[in-house]
């Protein structure tokens, strides 16, 4: 019996923890000496001596049966590092860790190597280092079908050199980007501009989601320095989550900012087909966020008229991962049950022990239908798949 035992489950967020070869197995020859090292990235610090140790628990599971059985029978346990975790780094791995949790599709997103990439200034650096990662993640996903690569695709290249990677990203064998919730140039279009709609008429041509990921933010700081001066030491989570309580309490911000402008903007009026999935920002603002939406259009209806309530449109476009833990028969109930969707984020340490035993512990009130849209039905709708 496999973890998911009975249900059908799409897990929207998962991830690898990649070795220090992952980009540079990847590296097209016009790109060598342009892409940064996994050490010269600071966001998640990494050191030699830790890939070595990932390498060395991998060779001897794969050489003992007696030792993969522990690693099988600690799959969920989330206090050993992502690193060492199975199918952290293998392909095949990956399969059998799909095989055990029973999960009919895994979305596959980068950890380490996103910061490889994603904090470069220099455009061509930028261009040369998301086109390898985007190769390196398709590569990974391209010998089983359920691993759904997820790429990496800086909108502040600006549209033409964004499309052109974005296509190219598809030829190379990702299912889908993650985008930044923030332009980082203030003197630059917003995302949410017009001049931006190929990007986002492309998504929609295609019918793929677009994925808008914790950390892949453009560099918003949604919490000033000035409150880590508090006399105290902070806490970390661990995994790509934010450091310390305010960080926690802020991880939606830049989210909930990036789609009411898509919303406001008219985004989802230009392209009616378009469907946008927030990940680890966690849900529980989502009840709010609606509500908000709708007040702020009724402040300004005498300046701006919409063809349905903002809240509306976002119930149509719009999907959420909760992290477990989260209310969540308290988010579908105050908001939609069209709206949230499953996330394990394995083998990162937010996604909990358990997650499905801590999901239902808090959707009791949720019936059947509304349990199979959560697992399956709402990502099936997005993806635009046969039920």
């Amino acid at each position: 019996m496999s973890y998911a035992e009975h249900r059908r489950i799409i897990d929207t967020d998962s991830h690898l923890m990649e070795l220090d070869t992952f980009l540079l197995d990847a590296t097209r020859e016009e790109h060598k000496g342009k892409v940064p090292t996994i050490f010269d990235q600071k966001d998640l610090p990494v050191t030699q001596e830790m890939f070595d140790h990932a390498r060395a628990l991998f060779e001897k599971r794969q050489n003992n049966p007696d030792t993969m059985a522990k690693f099988e029978a600690s799959l969920l346990d989330n206090r050993k590092f992502g690193l060492t975790r199975l199918g952290a780094f293998d392909q095949q791995e990956r399969s059998k860790v799909v095989d055990m949790f029973g999960f009919e599709m895994q979305w596959i997103l980068p950890t380490f190597s996103f910061h490889q990439v994603a904090h470069l200034q220099d455009p061509d650096a930028l261009e040369a280092g998301a086109m390898t990662l985007n190769k390196a993640m398709g590569d990974f996903c391209s010998k089983d079908q359920r691993l759904k690569a997820t790429g990496y695709l800086p909108l502040r290249l600006g549209t033409e050199r964004a499309l052109t990677l974005l296509k190219q990203g598809f030829d190379d064998g990702c299912y889908s980007f993650m985008v930044d919730t923030n332009q980082p140039n203030d003197k630059a279009y917003s995302f949410t501009h017009p001049a931006y709609d190929p990007i986002w008429a492309e998504f929609e041509k295609r019918g793929i989601p677009v994925a808008l990921h914790v950390a892949a933010n453009g560099d918003y700081k949604p919490v000033s320095p000035s409150f880590t001066n508090n006399g105290k030491a902070e806490v970390a989570v661990g995994g790509d989550a934010p450091v310390g309580e305010l960080g926690l309490f802020t991880i939606g911000s830049s989210a909930q900012i990036f789609l009411a402008a898509m919303v406001f903007d008219g985004i989802f009026e230009r392209h009616p087909k378009l469907t946008v999935i927030s990940m680890e920002h966690g849900a529980t603002w989502l009840p709010s966020w609606l509500r908000q939406l709708d007040f702020t259009a009724g402040m300004l209806k005498r300046f701006r008229k919409f063809a349905e309530l903002p809240s509306e449109t976002a119930k149509k476009h719009i999907k959420v991962s909760p992290f477990s833990g989260e209310p969540v028969g308290w988010i579908i109930e105050n908001s939609s049950p069209d709206m949230l969707v499953f996330a394990s984020d394995y083998p990162h340490p937010e996604g909990g022990p358990d997650p499905i035993k801590r999901f239902e512990a808090t959707m009791e009130n949720c019936d059947e239908a509304t349990m199979d849209k959560f697992y399956y039905g709402n990502m099936c709708d997005a993806m635009g798949l046969q039920a």
